[in-house]
């Protein structure tokens, strides 16, 4: 292993600070809060900080609160490339110069090509952003090279067999989604072991969704450890798989913060009991009733709509497992906006994806209960 990791030497700096959920003030960053936050982490030992093109706001934050007020050597910050956001080649590759730009970095430790999985893998192939990226890494604006991902197990297995210079993966991993079909995120982890690439976590709180538990799910926590919170034994979770060199958590505020670096500076292990604990919180999640898709994505290809069907569903199952509405109301815009792709209300109830759905869902019935959870306040 080459020195990109060695800090990882302090068990404290798997965690790492997920500049996705920025503290806000009326929905600007709170600058100052974010100097404090990003002060404590540094102090606290920890070193890696990860942003990306596609959050608002963030590069330009993180360029404030740290690239201008600590020393570059002091600090390990990430960006992505969402190619698949670009209308072009060219203005794919663009998107680093920015990163850079917004920043004032001057290089990155880490670059990830962000988000592959289903029609977005094949931009970067495309487009050859591998190559426009090892290329830059020989100019030095990129120290390691890496990508984050979110599908199934077997094209992330075909993926880094069709790419063995990938540096590291980062992975959406969680108890609940540990063994999901919809998710894969055991498949996922293993198939990253298999090939010895080094794994970063995100989403270990869910979004923060692992937070807002379903009562009983909540008192089986609290009777075992009253001391310990949701989101401690969701990060433990993500600390007691091997391979893993950060686990980032998107920290809103100094309270997390410091709940996250007590909880990461000592993992402890889970005791047998605690594993029982955790296998019954993650059945009543499950028990709870949802929309039963798998994400197999058939009704994709004949929607003329370019609905993002199953990514609607999964915020739409989001919100019935853990109740609330903005963050399942952010996954619900980034699975349609984000992606380029059609909201529920675009449906125009023509049933093509209903007579390929291998569940039978009613698919129509669903989008519109979705566009009236979703976008009312867009009405």
């Amino acid at each position: 292993m080459t020195d990109r990791f060695d800090y990882l030497a302090n068990t404290q700096a798997k965690l790492g600070f997920g500049l996705m959920r920025l503290p806000r003030i009326e929905g600007a960053v709170d600058i100052p809060q974010l100097n404090t936050m990003v002060d404590r982490f540094l102090d606290a030992g920890l070193a890696y900080f990860d942003t990306a093109f596609g959050y608002e706001d963030s590069e330009v934050s993180i360029g404030k609160a740290l690239v201008q007020r600590h020393p570059r050597e002091s600090f390990l910050l990430a960006s992505k490339i969402p190619a698949f956001a670009a209308p072009s080649k060219e203005a794919s590759e663009q998107m680093l110069y920015t990163s850079l730009e917004r920043t004032g970095a001057g290089y990155f430790d880490y670059f990830l090509l962000h988000n592959l999985g289903a029609h977005r893998t094949a931009y970067f192939e495309d487009w050859d952003t591998w190559s426009f990226l090892a290329a830059r890494k020989a100019e030095g604006l990129i120290k390691h090279v890496g990508f984050s991902f979110h599908d199934k197990a077997k094209l992330l297995d075909e993926v880094l067999t069709r790419h063995p210079e990938t540096e590291f993966v980062q992975l959406q991993i969680n108890y609940t989604d540990w063994d999901d079909p919809r998710f894969e995120a055991r498949e996922c982890y293993e198939v990253a072991r298999a090939h010895n690439t080094p794994i970063i976590i995100m989403e270990p709180v869910r979004g923060g969704d692992l937070t807002h538990l379903p009562p009983v799910a909540a008192e089986l926590f609290k009777a075992t450890d009253p001391a310990s919170t949701p989101a401690s034994w969701a990060l433990r979770f993500a600390a007691s798989l091997e391979g893993v060199i950060v686990i980032l958590s998107g920290m809103s505020n100094t309270q997390q913060m410091e709940e996250n670096i007590l909880t990461l500076a000592d993992p402890q292990p889970f005791s047998v009991r605690e594993r029982e604990v955790l296998d019954t919180v993650r059945t009543e999640i499950d028990k709870i009733p949802t929309v039963p898709c798998t994400a197999c994505e058939y009704c994709l290809k004949p929607c003329s709509q370019r609905i993002n069907i199953p990514g609607i569903l999964e915020a739409v199952n989001q919100y019935a497992r853990f109740g609330d509405k903005q963050a399942a109301g952010a996954t619900y815009g980034w699975n349609t906006d984000g992606h380029k792709m059609g909201k529920a209300s675009d449906c125009i109830a023509c049933g093509s994806c209903e007579v390929v759905c291998p569940q039978h869902i009613e698919i129509i019935a669903e989008l519109e209960k979705a566009a009236d959870l979703f976008e009312a306040k867009q009405a």
